[in-house]
């Protein structure tokens, strides 16, 4: 039945006096959050809010990934893969997040940016250390990259505690080799401080793997050790190919918006997100689908 005025009661249940109560913006720090957008153009232009909010909210959602990466690798030291896998899960929503979100930043067209672009200086996604967090926790570890960080100490800091420890595919390979699968000792004992780099014997590891999952009958035994190591193998793949797409997607709206110009903070630009696509954080799980079957 239609409202004649077009408005909809307040029920008396609802809480209307929130003097001294937890309410929805104290509870979300909204006011520090909706006042940490500072434009620096001059005049401020239209646009630059678009540019600024994208870069936060993803700053936000790698603040969540982080979180799930590093209690997934909790998970799975302490044996429990399928918790692990829950988290892992989540963090493939927010990848698909993240990717859908460049098509909201590639709305600004070039003459757009360019006329608040100078307001950055150095200012560059390069710069992110949420970012280089997650690569550092995936494997793709690269040392020297700490040097830019060494003006903002907490930055460092939780850098270099990321480049000690073990990525996610290193705790996946502990856990394998835990559960009887013959993970050579060097992959067990490598330098975590170093990125992974392609081993030939792992490739053989993953074969018997799949193998066995695909066995008949085999996905009707779920609980069995081959099938959940098959499943997590899955799911790996499934985080990097997410994490391709949103690598891709970064470098085509950059192309967009900007063409072939140098990076703000000093990169080459669409050559350098260009060169990232060949980096890979599990590269065995990739190469056992040329064995499989041949």
């Amino acid at each position: 039945m239609a409202v004649e005025d077009n408005t909809r009661e307040i029920e008396a249940t609802i809480v209307t006096d929130l003097r001294e109560r937890m309410t929805y913006g104290s509870y979300l720090g909204l006011e520090t959050l909706l006042q940490s957008q500072h434009p620096r153009s001059s005049p401020e232009h239209h646009d630059e809010l678009l540019f600024i909010i994208q870069h936060q909210t993803t700053e936000l959602w790698l603040k969540l990934v982080l979180h799930e990466l590093d209690d997934a690798r909790r998970l799975l030291v302490a044996d429990d893969l399928g918790s692990a896998l829950k988290r892992i899960a989540r963090v493939k929503h927010i990848q698909e997040v993240l990717t859908q979100q460049w098509s909201v930043l590639a709305t600004l067209t070039p003459t757009e940016y360019a006329q608040f672009r100078g307001a950055l200086a150095n200012a560059s996604g390069f710069q992110s250390a949420q970012y280089r967090q997650v690569e550092f926790a995936l494997g793709n570890k690269h040392e020297r990259m700490l040097k830019v960080f060494e003006s903002s100490p907490d930055d460092h800091a939780a850098l270099a505690a990321e480049l000690e420890r073990p990525s996610l595919y290193d705790e996946f390979l502990r856990l394998l080799a835990r559960r009887g699968h013959p993970v050579p000792a060097e992959v067990l004992e490598r330098d975590v401080r170093k990125a992974h780099v392609f081993h030939e014997p792992l490739v053989e590891v993953f074969t018997a793997i799949y193998e066995r999952a695909g066995e008949p009958g085999a996905g009707a035994r779920q609980g069995d050790e081959d099938w959940r190591a098959y499943e997590a193998c899955e799911e790996l793949v499934d985080l990097e190919d997410n994490f391709q797409l949103w690598r891709f997607r970064h470098l085509r709206t950059v192309t967009r918006t900007i063409g072939m110009k140098t990076g703000t903070g000093g990169s080459s630009g669409t050559d350098f997100l260009r060169r990232a696509l060949d980096l890979t954080f599990f590269p065995e799980l990739y190469a056992v689908r040329t064995r499989i079957g041949a």
